[in-house]
């Protein structure tokens, strides 16, 4: 009976500390939060979200998407991992995405630096020296003449035969592109995307077809007014804005990132008129761990 007894009490013990090791096994990890206080983003739409990334040991961690821009935002992120993050990256996300790795759309990226990381655009481009000038002209409706509609057309660059880029903007990574826009009667009109600064853009939407474009990036408006709007328009004293646009981009509207904002004068070419910066309309801020 007594041996009974401690065979009965050594395979209870033997259960007792089997179980407490399967319960030790299944413990979740420990997470910590991770806070972000961002500035200068915009709502993406129901068709895309934003997500932010660890670097952890060179590879990105997911810390989670939202749509939302009102900030701050917490998210709970595996401890371990966030202490051994060396860098926040945040990228813009198809909404139903199936790629567990980050899209080539990065907006903006910052280094940990204890428990907090600065992060700005750039990941995307340097534009602290970023200028330019454009000119009015209408050379989509000329057949070897000028017909005195100059005030109709808006081209970035110098004007001459040809015209010639004036950019200095830097060259864009994969995953975004330049916008050119003129603010119209009932809102932005675009002059189409590109990302070389010595050939003609990639779309000519309001142009006429009379003769080509020149070899910069630019729109005449004379033809498919959108609503609201009247052509031919004449675009001197309209406001001239060039964006960075995320590949793909489902809105009609330029983007948060604005660098170059202009004023067209009264004054057609050859006279040009000068881009300023405009550095504040570039998303910034902080995360925290």
């Amino acid at each position: 009976m007594i041996k009974k007894m401690i065979l009965s009490v050594l395979a209870l013990s033997a259960l007792l500390v089997s179980c407490s090791n399967d319960d030790d096994n299944n413990v979740p990890p420990t997470t910590s939060n991770l806070t972000l206080n961002l500035s200068g983003l915009e709502s993406l739409g129901n068709d895309f979200v934003y997500e932010g990334w660890i670097i952890v040991n060179g590879s990105p961690v997911s810390t989670g998407t939202f749509s939302s821009v009102t900030f701050p935002q917490t998210f709970s992120v595996n401890t371990s991992q966030l202490n051994s993050a060396t860098t926040f990256v945040l990228s813009i996300e198809p909404a139903n995405d199936t790629d567990p790795d980050p899209a080539a759309t990065k907006i903006l990226a910052g280094d940990f630096s204890g428990d907090s990381a600065n992060v700005n655009t750039g990941i995307v481009g340097d534009f602290l020296n970023s200028e330019g000038s454009f000119f009015l002209r209408t050379p989509t409706d000329e057949t070897g003449m000028n017909n005195g509609n100059d005030e109709n057309g808006i081209w970035f660059g110098t004007p001459g035969a040809p015209p010639t880029p004036n950019f200095v903007l830097p060259t864009l990574p994969a995953g975004w592109v330049y916008e050119g826009w003129v603010v119209g009667d009932s809102g932005p009109l675009t002059t189409g995307t590109f990302n070389m600064f010595d050939m003609a853009d990639n779309g000519a939407p309001f142009s006429e077809t009379l003769q080509a474009g020149p070899p910069v990036p630019g729109e005449d408006f004379f033809l498919n007014p959108p609503t609201g709007e009247t052509f031919p328009l004449d675009v001197r004293n309209r406001t001239v804005v060039i964006s960075i646009e995320p590949v793909p981009d489902n809105s009609p509207a330029p983007f948060a990132m604005k660098p170059l904002v202009g004023t067209a004068g009264d004054t057609t070419a050859p006279a040009t008129h000068d881009f300023g910066l405009n550095l504040v309309s570039l998303p910034t801020g902080m995360v925290s761990r």
